[in-house]
């Protein structure tokens, strides 16, 4: 469950809405008009979030590292080797 919240009511009952974050676990949902904005969520939330993305970015790598080998099976680390001595010297 999320609760939805303007800034302005944020402002006035800032700690009331933390601790019910903190506390309850409960994002809340802050709109500029009636726009959403930004969340306010648990510290550990952000945290798993966080680790999430980089477990993303890592697997993203992965697949773009075995497909870099597959386009270059055929090719001998010494012909990468000497492709690569070639295009830094131009």
């Amino acid at each position: 469950m999320q609760e939805i919240v303007g800034v302005t009511e944020l402002q006035r009952r800032f700690r009331s809405f933390f601790d019910q974050v903190v506390q309850k676990n409960m994002p809340l949902v802050l709109t500029r008009g009636s726009r959403p904005e930004a969340v306010m969520i648990p510290y550990q939330d952000y945290l798993r979030f966080q680790q999430m993305q980089e477990s993303e970015v890592l697997a993203r790598f992965d697949r773009v590292w075995e497909k870099l080998g597959e386009l270059n099976a055929e090719y001998s680390d010494d012909e990468i080797a000497a492709d690569i001595r070639a295009a830094r010297k131009s």
